[in-house]
């Protein structure tokens, strides 16, 4: 399957993630999309922050089973234990939930400052577009149908 193709399917996931760790109170989220050129191993970061180790294994939670629910597993997480940084990696985009500390620490957003930051109204498909409705002289209408009963089957 080609990136273009994916690409809906995909940003669908993050959204869902992002839905997830808002749920759970997350702060700052943040998504990044990388720069292909920049050599980087995913397409997407979602980044956010918990108050305390339990909030953040609560929001790693929380996105782990919502993108459950759909058969996505991570292939790989890490830091759940220690709740101070922890990595759910889904191979085309990855879920940082940092403490508010290892985040200024590591500040993921200034080494990665080559990625495009997403809003959620980027990562939501474009709803389809109506089609503009065809008016008609009254003269040229249908006529209307009527309705039968219908008949009992055997």
């Amino acid at each position: 399957m080609t990136l273009k193709k994916k690409e809906p399917a995909l940003k669908q996931q993050i959204v869902a993630a992002v839905a997830a760790a808002e749920e759970k109170k997350a702060e700052r989220v943040t998504v990044l999309q990388l720069d292909k050129s920049a050599g980087g191993f995913t397409d997407y970061f979602l980044i956010c922050s918990g108050t305390n180790p339990r909030q953040i294994q609560a929001i790693a939670d929380e996105v782990e089973q919502r993108l459950g629910k759909s058969g996505l597993r991570p292939t790989h997480v890490e830091g759940y234990k220690q709740a101070d940084w922890v990595l759910l990696d889904y191979v085309d985009f990855v879920v940082h939930v940092f403490s508010e500390k290892a985040r200024q620490f590591y500040d993921l957003e200034r080494l990665w400052k080559s990625a495009k930051p997403l809003s959620a109204t980027e990562l939501k498909p474009a709803a389809p577009r109506k089609r503009a409705a065809v008016h008609r002289p009254a003269d040229e209408k249908a006529p209307r149908l009527r309705r039968t009963k219908k008949m009992p089957t055997a």
